[in-house]
């Protein structure tokens, strides 16, 4: 299985029924509009297909930060939940690692609601810790 790039809007919108699933609260048009203003920040889309259908998205961008130095960002993670359990996500980590690595990225970054304890399993098991607390404030 090869990580593909989604690189035009046709392949973003082949990965919304995957990436619906982590994020509700979005519609397929309005996936499509924060993907457009996200990738002029750097933002990209990677997924893999089984049998022809996405079957695992992810969502990064890589960035420079005081901290970590240059580093590849994981905003979006899902695998189709009528496939989890077999290690899609695994595979997917394994394929941004290599991005990473090629990039030139010192480290590998993402946030993961406290909720999340399968994805958490996950991220332990691929070699990322649990090193810091992400706060945020709404301002609407």
């Amino acid at each position: 299985m090869d990580v593909i790039f989604a690189e035009d809007e046709t392949a973003v919108r082949r990965c919304w029924p995957v990436f619906s699933q982590l994020r509700p609260h979005l519609d397929e048009d309005g996936f499509a509009e924060r993907w457009r203003m996200q990738t002029a920040e750097g933002y990209r889309i990677v997924y893999l297909e089984e049998d022809g259908e996405v079957c695992v998205v992810a969502g990064f961008r890589v960035m420079h930060t005081m901290i970590s130095g240059r580093i590849l960002y994981l905003d979006d993670l899902v695998a189709d939940e009528a496939l989890r359990g077999r290690g899609l996500g695994s595979r997917m980590l394994t394929a941004l690692k290599a991005i990473a690595t090629d990039e030139g990225c010192e480290e590998f970054h993402l946030d993961t609601g406290h909720q999340r304890h399968a994805a958490h399993r996950t991220y332990l098991r691929n070699g990322f810790r649990i090193d810091a607390h992400h706060v945020s404030m709404n301002l609407r």
